[in-house]
């Protein structure tokens, strides 16, 4: 850093870019890929040094501020040991589900022994970042897996990312079982920085999970994870995410989808635990009649914050958007949905929606909600609302005239209020499996 420029820093953020410099050398020896992807990792970290953590002056960032949520950037976690695998397999045992095939990163770093890989079937191809940055004579497919964007925390990742899981699926696969893409937190006071890449070929069709979850000893860690999807023509992919991080992590997760001409492409996000998480996605409609529906839930108490940040982009005409997003706050908890349609000028018959609710369970839980439109093409339906409020106390009434308790009661309602974007995972089980969440979230407020 020049010297004179760290001198006109105020010196909290001077010494925090410090910090993550001396993170980024110290972790240089460790991270994947020589040459050309040396020098890819070396701009990133440029182009974060540039801007440093995102705060509230940086529109995208403005309710969430990680100078003052994460203040600086932890150093990166080892490579797990033995009893740190041990830890994340009793993880994993209790957030797997059957019938889904399981791969699994334990702090940052693929674990074979942990995962499926031998379940595969024809036509289904995973590896690891780090075997197609190390070994790959392609560098058109390793500089798409570590792409990057203006985004400070998606340089950041590709800078540091030590590992991920690269899925190829073949044309006109159907996939039966889903694939269980599991994080594993085991390290206290570390970051881990991974990075996923899927192929779904043309007329292909799968449902990916991925879920964040801590081993019982870990704590006070960070997760930046970053998903780069392509959906093929006429594709269809279920993609549904949940954070059930510790209590006290940060998790910083972005997904970068490219969507198919006639593809479908169903998300689902869920956030109920950790200290400060934020899911943003970039999804662009490239397909003509490329279809989306997003359902995201926020399930927050205490002092958590979680952040849902969306930009779908419509670049191509005949597409159709759908955004539905639900937030229970209780406690002192903060919930931010940002959702942002984009219609180009090419994208004639656009039809995009956006609806955000809201429900605060305490005077001190806040909700920001902040639909956007940015409208280039004449002939769109477009359309956005934004609600909050409590608890209808007229229906908590007559559910305590009929013998409930106050907080079954609460919970019938929280569950009603919550069921519209549930409904919407497209898979049966994972809609099973996203219940069992929130079910988990109130059983543990009670």
């Amino acid at each position: 850093m020049d010297l004179v420029l760290a001198k006109a820093m105020p010196e909290d953020k001077a010494n925090a870019e410090r910090a993550v410099g001396n993170v980024f050398a110290a972790a240089h020896g460790r991270l994947p890929g020589a040459g050309r992807i040396a020098d890819i990792r070396a701009r990133a970290f440029e182009a974060y040094e540039r801007v440093g953590l995102p705060h509230r002056r940086v529109e995208e960032w403005k309710y969430t501020d990680l100078r003052v949520l994460m203040r600086d950037v932890l150093p990166l976690a080892q490579q797990p040991d033995a009893p740190a695998l041990r830890r994340a397999q009793a993880a994993v045992e209790q957030s797997a589900f059957e019938p889904a095939i399981k791969l699994v990163l334990v702090d940052g770093m693929f674990a074979s022994d942990l995962s499926d890989v031998a379940r595969l079937g024809k036509g289904v191809d995973v590896g690891t970042l780090r075997e197609v940055l190390e070994t790959s004579t392609s560098d058109a497919m390793a500089g798409l897996v570590l792409s990057t964007t203006a985004d400070a925390m998606i340089s950041l990742n590709t800078a540091m990312a030590t590992d991920g899981v690269v899925m190829t699926i073949a044309e006109g696969r159907v996939l039966r079982r889903p694939l269980h893409v599991i994080h594993v937190a085991t390290a206290s006071s570390a970051s881990h920085f991974t990075r996923s890449y899927l192929h779904l070929g043309d007329g292909a069709h799968a449902t990916v999970v991925e879920s964040f979850v801590s081993a019982e000893t870990a704590c006070g860690y960070q997760a930046n994870n970053v998903t780069i999807a392509l959906v093929g023509d006429q594709a269809s992919l279920s993609h549904l995410r949940v954070k059930a991080d510790a209590a006290d992590a940060v998790n910083i997760s972005s997904e970068i989808i490219a969507v198919g001409a006639k593809a479908k492409l169903n998300l689902f996000n869920m956030i109920h635990s950790g200290a400060v998480s934020r899911y943003q996605g970039f999804v662009t409609l490239a397909g003509k009649g490329a279809e989306l529906a997003v359902n995201g839930v926020n399930l927050l108490r205490e002092t958590q914050h979680a952040d849902t940040t969306l930009v779908v982009d419509h670049a191509a005409p005949n597409c159709v958007s759908r955004q539905n997003f639900r937030a229970v706050v209780d406690g002192a908890g903060r919930s931010v949905f940002q959702g942002r349609i984009i219609a180009r000028p090419e994208a004639q018959k656009t039809d995009g929606k956006l609806t955000m609710r809201a429900l605060l369970l305490s005077d001190q839980a806040e909700a920001d909600n902040k639909p956007e439109l940015e409208i280039f093409a004449d002939d769109v339906n477009c359309g956005h609302g934004a609600t909050s409020g409590g608890l209808d106390e007229s229906l908590l009434f007559y559910f305590g005239s009929r013998g409930l308790s106050e907080n079954d009661a609460q919970a019938l309602l929280i569950q009603a209020f919550l069921g519209e974007a549930i409904e919407g995972v497209a898979n049966e089980n994972l809609r099973d499996f996203a219940t069992a969440q929130t079910e988990r979230w109130l059983k543990a407020r009670r």
